[in-house]
């Protein structure tokens, strides 16, 4: 008989350490011929990004050890890090970005040398970084976007689009790396080259737009040896948010664009690109079916679309969750690949008839996927998912779909307690809602062993996708503008208040918890409503006067426009919604958590918030992490961080186990 245990108190095989061991994901896969690359997570050895290679009939193999770390740093988020070409002689050429110093790196891997540089290191300000390399050797160059810091403050900086040598001529002269395009966007992605070779094409955007707000598809003429000329727009505006462009072989240029809601895919046809000024007119491809066939351009060189040979599409689209279809664009018909996956990120590559992806489920981490368009199968590849546990412990999600104030619709993923060598005792469990970052993202419908840390001990989790959450649409998205800090809280709150209302969660026993954006969700639900018992606060935004004023990265130096007003319209919203103006409404304890090199949310917003808390007898706990910065890679941190979570939940809602390292809670 299997005994009956409170709920919080289950034994289980899923610690903190098994956690954190398995954080992150393969990325940024692409073809070396008919090899498969890509980057995958090292957690256990200091948070790097190695790069993997699988050969045709060989096992997957890391192929440079560490240090090497292949990361960009452009827009602090990053990119695509790595490129590479098959040669006849002499083995695949791989370029590559090294995050500890961020120049680009050329490499032979079958030939016995180490790498090289091809860039130099700048002294100014964050230096000179790049990302969406394109390696194209008969011009003895590779094509990427470049990041140059032109001061000491982090909105000091331009961005182009760079030819840099594979020489190394420019590896110790900046004047080496020749600039194919001017600064006159913002923000700009890789380049992408026609079939013909005559024309180039790619992303711009500028301050105050964020990348899911409006940008340009821009179309250039390709010189011999000068930068693009002729450059225009083709595609997209200042409320039209294109988050990917990219060719077919015939000379279509294709592109995904919400100017009808939902992200959708859309093609010029080669005629068509000739004409003069102005925006030609662009086929719909798929039109009504109302799910999203892209997403946030969070990084720079994601792909949710593949050109095939022979003029099909792979595409991944969806509505909540996604799948890896095949389009013809000529009839609008999808076939799905077959297997359970959930959800497939935004790292689509081909080789022939195979396209390759990066895929997960409920019951399975995030792999690397290959479907052979021929036959219609699908087979794991790479960093195929193994089982560290019985998945008997894992949880069952259920995707629900709540009402919030105003009877708008706020989806959810709710993730019971679960555990096979337990029955509940006779008492409704304690759920922590999960809100998640950006706040442009979402949540997807993935197995997350740090979830199952919680639901196996008997905790509920409910992962919330709020107003301004992609997945559904740009009007489900824009339920944000001007609204951080009221929509997404007032979401979060109604979500655990029908758990509790429906006898779903204890409601003396529930918990929020988010980090970056979400940290902000959090702190602003503890201060704003009194529905939590306590939170988990992870590398947040506290203060929006501080965070408009410099103390964040270019990238998003502007994004709270959007999210809250302008600052020179609306400065007394910036204090009227930031937590750290109301820290004397907080009434239950919290845990903070902050990495010490984060740019993006600083930990100078965390010590103010504590110095206002100070003496206020609220039990909270701090933990500063050196060497990490925004989201947590080291295995050590992410295992400490995730006990110090379930301490607080196990003091907060008066469990009984011992098994937990005490959190040292203070006032």
């Amino acid at each position: 008989m299997v005994p009956t245990g409170p709920y919080g108190t289950w034994p289980s095989p899923i610690d903190a350490a098994l956690a954190a061991s398995h954080d992150g994901r393969p990325e940024f896969v692409g073809t070396v011929g008919d090899e498969v690359w890509w980057t995958a997570p090292r957690p256990a050895e200091g948070g790097r990004r190695a790069l993997v290679r699988l050969r045709a009939g060989a096992e997957e193999e890391s192929v440079l050890p560490a240090p090497w770390n292949v990361r960009s740093r452009v827009i602090e988020y990053g990119g695509r890090p790595w490129a590479g070409v098959a040669r006849a002689e002499g083995g695949p050429l791989i370029v590559f970005v090294h995050h500890p110093d961020q120049r680009l790196y050329a490499y032979e891997p079958d030939g016995g040398g180490e790498p090289r540089p091809l860039t130099p290191v700048s002294g100014v300000g964050g230096g000179l970084r790049w990302a969406d390399p394109v390696v194209h050797p008969d011009r003895g160059e590779v094509w990427c976007v470049l990041e140059e810091f032109t001061g000491e403050a982090p909105t000091d900086v331009r961005r182009v689009i760079a030819a840099v040598p594979l020489d190394g001529t420019a590896a110790d002269d900046r004047a080496a790396v020749r600039e194919l395009t001017d600064d006159r966007h913002r923000f700009v992605t890789g380049p992408r080259l026609s079939p013909d070779g005559r024309r180039v094409a790619w992303i711009g955007w500028d301050h105050p737009r964020m990348p899911w707000d409006g940008t340009e598809v821009l179309l250039g003429e390709v010189t011999d040896d000068g930068p693009f000329d002729a450059v225009r727009r083709v595609a997209g505006g200042t409320d039209e948010s294109v988050t990917q462009a990219d060719w077919a072989a015939d000379g279509s240029l294709l592109y995904v664009s919400d100017a009808d809601n939902w992200w959708e895919l859309r093609s010029i046809r080669p005629d068509a690109l000739d004409g003069g000024d102005g925006a030609p007119t662009a086929t719909v491809h798929c039109p009504g079916r109302e799910e999203e066939f892209g997403g946030a351009m969070w990084r720079i060189g994601l792909t949710w679309f593949q050109p095939l040979e022979g003029g099909l599409i792979a595409v991944v689209h969806g509505r909540g969750t996604t799948a890896l279809g095949i389009l013809d664009p000529e009839t609008g018909e999808i076939v799905d690949a077959p297997g359970p996956w959930t959800e497939w990120a935004p790292s689509l590559t081909a080789c022939g008839t195979r396209v390759i992806g990066v895929a997960a489920s409920p019951r399975s981490g995030y792999e690397v996927v290959e479907l052979d368009t021929r036959t219609g199968r699908t087979r794991v590849i790479g960093s195929a998912h193994v089982d560290p546990v019985d998945p008997a412990y894992y949880p069952e999600p259920q995707i629900r779909t709540f009402t919030g104030p105003d009877n708008r619709e706020v989806h959810a993923h709710i993730y019971p307690p679960h555990n096979p060598d337990r029955t509940p005792a006779d008492e409704l469990p304690p759920y922590v809602v999960w809100a998640h970052g950006g706040p442009t993202g979402h949540v997807p419908l993935v197995l997350d062993l740090e979830i199952a840390y919680f639901t196996s001990r008997g905790i509920g989790v409910a992962e919330v996708n709020y107003g301004g959450s992609t997945g559904y649409g740009r009007e489900y998205r824009n339920r944000l503008r001007e609204q951080w800090g009221v929509v997404d809280v007032e979401d979060c709150a109604a979500v655990a208040e029908t758990l509790a209302a429906e006898g779903t969660a204890d409601p003396a026993r529930l918990a929020i918890r988010g980090g970056s954006a979400g940290g902000w969700t959090t702190a602003a639900s503890l201060t704003g409503t009194d529905v939590y018992a306590c939170g988990t606060i992870i590398y947040p935004v506290l203060d929006l006067l501080g965070w408009a004023g410099g103390e964040t990265h270019d990238f998003e130096s502007r994004y709270l426009d959007s999210l809250v007003g302008p600052l020179a319209e609306v400065p007394g919203r910036y204090r009227e919604r930031s937590p750290i103006e109301h820290a004397d409404k907080i009434s239950v304890p919290f845990l903070l958590l902050q990495g010490l090199d984060d740019p993006i949310c600083p930990p100078v917003q965390s010590e103010r918030f504590l110095a206002r808390m100070a003496g206020r007898g609220i039990p909270h706990a701090y933990i500063a992490f050196e060497g990490e910065s925004h989201g947590f890679r080291r295995a050590d941190t992410m295992t400490r961080a995730l006990e110090a979570e379930l301490s607080l939940y196990v003091r907060t809602f008066g469990i009984a186990r011992t098994d937990v390292p005490a959190l040292d809670l203070r006032k």
